[in-house]
């Protein structure tokens, strides 16, 4: 009789599969914490100690240098045409015009000649 109900309810179906997904679950946990316990050999190492640096091309309008012989420092402020990159700002500790040049020819990847064109002064004693 009971077998009877259970066929007709569908139960006998149903009623394994509790069991049988707490199997399922059991043994995938365990293949899974076996599997993370395994060391895995690298070939290569991350190295933490390297910086990269980015070269970016963009279409500069106008540098502005604003030298503060007080403080004996520069701030530059580049103005390009990039719709990203709007504004760069440099703070260079150095008052003497060649080398800011220099500065911001090497920082922008640029000639001096390039640098000399673009750039506008303001002194501040």
């Amino acid at each position: 009789m009971i077998k009877r109900w259970l066929q007709a309810s569908g139960a006998e179906f149903w009623l394994p599969l509790p069991v049988v997904a707490i199997a399922f679950w059991l043994g995938s946990s365990i293949l899974t914490a076996q599997e993370l316990q395994q060391s895995q050999p690298t070939a290569t190492k991350l190295q933490a100690d390297t910086q990269l640096k980015a070269v970016v091309s963009v279409n500069i309008l106008l540098i502005n240098a604003v030298i503060n012989r007080n403080q004996n420092i520069t701030q530059v402020k580049v103005e390009t045409a990039d719709s990203v990159l709007k504004r760069m700002e440099l703070e260079l500790v150095t008052t003497d015009p060649s080398q800011i040049e220099a500065a911001i020819a090497n920082e922008l990847q640029l000639s001096r000649q390039d640098v000399r064109q673009l750039v506008r002064y303001e002194i501040i004693e």
